[in-house]
């Protein structure tokens, strides 16, 4: 009988092949949606700037290259640094390093096929997407080779399904592979391998790999560097006797520890160097105003917020986390490194400043952290595996906890419901399991909630309808009536209509407008603004807002509305409703309505 973990390694790589190349081909797809997009296109952008344009200083093809593929809304993968006039890259060398293969036999063969041989057309794109597959069966492979000797066969099939199956792991291997998490998973995963081999039969020959593996990732992720934590902390007990033992090790291990030491710092040292090449600068901050919060780091909001919680999005990784006591008992080799290394690693994830990753499907900055999750997480299952009634119970969990995953995996993709990175409770709530919503569900993203009570006893407190409108903006024909107020570029807003209002009143309001968008506004700081705010004294209480364009299908007249409980604390006097349009298209709009629900 063959093994069962290789069966479901077998399974686990199947099923991203056919995620990656069936289910969501991004090396088919254009502009921000190809596999060279976003951030991704910044880690890959050196390969291009040497290989093909020989110009890694001033970046003179970043207009063909937003132009023709359009990678991103505007070109961000780099920044003009004041000093030298020079552009310097804003991510890091070391994926792009681990890319170099695959580019160059892309490179090679994109004239012959008779594509562009400009680093961004389709083999380029395919060739990354068939090296993000491959790094990620090779990655599943090596973590069944660190868990099945110790765990048995059972715990490790279901680590690997509740990894491939069970987590955003899956969005960050099969579609979003060419991001760095997928890589350093791979890193990781051979990290835990070479760390406990090590230790086991100290070589030169392993020193160097483990600190070769840790300056790579280093250079790929700056923050990486707290994998160093895995390997001084493996075999460490809580007692000063097993720090003097390890300080005894080492002392007698000089020539390994210095070889790691070389072999970490010769890699990481390809950033300063480039650094220096391109601004004169030996090291440059290429986040710039970017940064962490290191004594108000936001563990709460990171791991379990609505917009874009840890635990939220890959909830089957509580299973990991209740682990860390079998582990104690299975592993105790490994126990303190992992648990110090993962302290670490989710404390300074969430101390960025920019926690939520910007459009990540639940928290990508995790994912490469799996490898080493992985084995709390096979603690855990042996644990349960050996409980009947905790099996059937978890049966269950692991069902839903697939599904859900599934799901969103579905829905940040083809499903398209899945704001990411932008979601909350309310919205959250109305997709969740749901395959089809109304349109106007996207203006919870920004409402955060609907008034669902009786509204018979609703008044009209404001009622515009734009017909004594004059000029360039009144547009003909209007959406109804004789005029409708046309906003575009050089006519941004419209009059504020002030009510006034006092505490008491109404419990809700609803205003509610008429609109037609020419065009779709993909760019949300472009979409229009719909703003309710309450005022005393000419002062803003409270205020909310809806996207307009977040509703609105081009040349399909739409009624937008925004619900707005009134202040419970803050006194007003008024409330003032108004319009803002930002972006260059233009937009009609028609028949401005405010109600109040009393209580």
């Amino acid at each position: 009988m063959k093994s069962p973990s290789r069966l479901a390694w077998l399974f686990c790589s199947v099923f991203i092949v056919l995620v990656s190349f069936w289910y969501y081909p991004k090396w088919k797809n254009t502009q921000t949606e190809a596999v060279i997009s976003w951030d991704a296109s910044g880690y890959y952008m050196y390969l291009p700037a040497i290989f093909v344009y020989h110009d890694l200083k001033e970046l003179k093809f970043r207009d063909y290259v937003v132009t023709k593929y359009q990678p991103a809304p505007g070109f961000d993968q780099a920044f003009l640094h004041p000093q030298s006039g020079h552009y310097v890259m804003k991510y890091s060398s070391g994926l792009a390093l681990q890319e170099l293969p695959f580019f160059l036999v892309a490179h090679a063969l994109a004239k012959p096929l008779g594509y562009p041989a400009d680093g961004f057309s389709i083999p380029y794109q395919l060739g990354l997407q068939l090296a993000n597959t491959l790094v990620a069966i090779l990655a599943l492979w090596l973590v069944r080779r660190a868990l099945l000797p110790r765990f048995g066969e059972w715990p490790t099939v279901l680590a690997l399904l509740v990894l491939v199956l069970g987590t955003n792991y899956l969005d960050y291997s099969a579609i979003n592979g060419a991001m760095t998490h997928n890589w350093l998973f791979l890193w990781y995963a051979v990290l835990m391998l070479l760390t406990p081999a090590f230790y086991q039969r100290p070589t030169l020959g392993r020193a160097i790999a483990i600190g070769a593996v840790i300056g790579l990732m280093t250079l790929t992720r700056p923050t990486e560097l707290l994998a160093v934590l895995i390997p001084l902390g493996w075999g460490l007990r809580l007692s000063w006797a097993s720090v003097r033992e390890r300080l005894a090790f080492w002392q007698g291990h000089l020539g390994h520890l210095l070889g790691a030491a070389v072999a970490g710092a010769a890699l990481i040292s390809i950033q300063p160097l480039y650094w220096h090449y391109v601004s004169g600068d030996w090291i440059v901050y290429s986040y710039q105003d970017q940064g962490f919060s290191w004594l108000k780091p936001h563990l709460w909001d990171g791991i379990f917020s609505f917009r874009s919680g840890w635990l939220l999005y890959s909830p089957l990784l509580i299973t990991a986390l209740l682990g860390f006591g079998a582990l104690y008992r299975r592993e105790p080799q490994g126990f303190w490194a992992i648990l110090l290394f993962m302290s670490a690693f989710i404390y300074v994830t969430f101390a960025w400043d920019i926690w939520w990753y910007g459009g990540s499907l639940g928290q990508r900055a995790m994912v490469q952290s799996y490898a080493v999750l992985a084995w709390p997480l096979a603690a855990s299952l042996s644990w349960i595996l050996a409980r009947p009634r905790w099996l059937m119970a978890y049966a269950v969990f692991f069902v839903v906890g697939v599904y859900y995953n599934l799901w969103l995996t579905h829905q940040a993709h083809r499903g398209g419901l899945l704001a990411a990175g932008d979601m909350n409770r309310a919205y959250w709530l109305r997709i969740i399991g749901r395959y089809d919503v109304p349109k106007e569900a996207r203006l919870l993203l920004d409402s955060n909630g609907w008034y669902t009570g009786p509204t018979d006893k609703a008044k009209v407190l404001l009622n515009e309808g734009f017909e004594t409108q004059e000029g360039a903006v009144c547009s003909q024909p209007a959406l109804t009536g004789r005029c409708s107020l046309l906003l575009d570029f050089e006519h941004q807003n419209t009059p504020e209509y002030s009510v006034p209002l006092k505490p008491g009143n109404y419990t809700w309001l609803r205003a509610t407008v008429q609109a037609q968008a020419a065009e779709p506004q993909w760019d949300m700081w472009a979409m229009t603004l719909f703003v309710v705010q309450f005022q005393k004294n000419s002062k803003v209480v409270k205020e909310s807002f809806v996207r307009l364009e977040r509703a609105l299908e081009p040349g399909q007249t739409t009624t937008v509305p925004i619900d707005v409980h009134t202040p419970r604390r803050e006194d007003y006097d008024r409330v003032v409703v108004k319009l803002w349009h930002p972006g260059k298209t233009h937009l009609l709009i028609d028949n401005l309505q405010l109600v109040g629900f009393p209580d």
